[in-house]
């Protein structure tokens, strides 16, 4: 992977920090009316416009104004990789990693998922995450900071120019990156807004975005109470309480299983949607046929769909993927009890870019990305 380096050291405040109702109070500041605040976000994300000078729309008195005060400074890609020919899964596309650096220096990773029906944006949400599950780089990693929305965003369009490069645009945006969503909903659910924001050049349904959790159960209420029409897909991996605290002590311990089950069924029952379980199958630990019978025992007290993934190897984690027949019979458990299944290999694993492999400089990032 590739890297550049600037050295500029700003002087103002950065206007993207501000989200509309902060850009609002900048504007009443000015004594300039409220839509003018609009106006400026239509410029700094519709149009995704660096200069004040340029935005034509509002008086030159206002840019004066500005570019007093504020500067404007956005995530940049600074290095990428693609999957060799060859290198991906023939049944499904290929996978890009974009390295970004955010205005402050910190660096986050973003994917690019091909296939014949989708191009997927996986983008993170946090730099680091402080949850330490045991099988997932980016807990190892240490957190840094939450992003703010415009770093959200900035991800998403960086990812659609890749899209338009190849002649395609993005179909669908996941929360599964560096970081737990949850973690950072504020500027999670502005960044959602802009990016589903229905007259800007670029805009994505609500229900084409899927935020992942590890089932923090307070974030989990504040998604099914917004109104949003996402998805959403919780990291189980285990429906044994003893077990999940092992595997994801930080976030099993918190919220056990009967309290994320609530959570779901309340879930379930404000939104009217199912949410997906992911279980990353790993030789020895989750994938015996107890595990499969306690996880159905589990998923059938909601409406869910469970997804099944394969464990990508990150060096000196001593897990294994599940053997393909181990895993068979794992499926065969789960559709025996009337559940939804699905198996998917995640992509990118050649380029360090499927679940769990996520790589910045300052350490390792990652969760799933389908």
């Amino acid at each position: 992977m590739t890297e550049a380096h600037t050295g500029n050291t700003p002087s103002l405040n950065n206007i993207k920090e501000l989200p509309r109702q902060e850009l609002e109070a900048a504007m009443a500041s000015f004594g300039e009316p409220r839509f003018r605040a609009a106006q400026l976000h239509r410029w700094l994300y519709s149009q995704q416009e660096q200069s004040f000078g340029s935005m034509s729309s509002i008086s030159s008195e206002l840019r004066r104004k500005l570019s007093e005060a504020y500067e404007i400074r956005s995530a940049e890609v600074v290095g990428n990789e693609s999957e060799a020919p060859g290198e991906a899964p023939s049944a499904q596309g290929t996978t890009e990693k974009y390295l970004m650096r955010l205005p402050d220096g910190e660096l986050v990773e973003s994917v690019l998922i091909h296939s014949a029906e989708r191009m997927t944006a996986c983008v993170s949400s946090q730099a680091g995450c402080p949850l330490q599950c045991q099988f997932c780089a980016t807990g190892h990693m240490g957190f840094k900071r939450n992003l703010h929305s415009f770093e959200i965003t900035d991800q998403a369009y960086a990812l659609q120019a890749a899209a338009e490069q190849a002649g395609r645009r993005l179909t669908n945006i996941v929360f599964m990156g560096m970081g737990e969503p949850l973690l950072n909903l504020d500027n999670v659910f502005e960044a959602i807004s802009t990016l589903t924001a229905p007259d800007y050049r670029f805009t994505l349904s609500e229900k084409r975005i899927t935020i992942s959790t590890v089932g923090l159960v307070p974030g989990i209420e504040r998604i099914a109470s917004s109104g949003l029409k996402t998805k959403l897909a919780i990291s189980l991996h285990t429906a044994d309480q003893q077990l999940r605290e092992r595997m994801m002590p930080a976030a099993a311990r918190q919220y056990p299983l009967d309290r994320l089950a609530a959570a779901i069924t309340a879930y379930n029952s404000r939104t009217g949607q199912p949410v997906t379980l992911v279980c990353m199958l790993l030789e020895g630990v989750n994938d015996s046929p107890e595990e499969a019978r306690r996880l159905g025992r589990f998923a059938k007290r909601f409406l869910c769909r469970i997804n099944l993934i394969d464990y990508n190897p990150i060096v000196n984690f001593g897990f294994r993927s599940a053997h393909s027949a181990t895993r068979d019979a794992f499926v065969r458990h789960l559709l025996d009890a009337g559940l939804h299944v699905t198996v998917r290999k995640s992509q990118g694993a050649a380029i360090n870019a499927a679940c769990g492999q996520l790589a910045t400089r300052t350490g390792p990032c990652g969760n799933e990305a389908q």
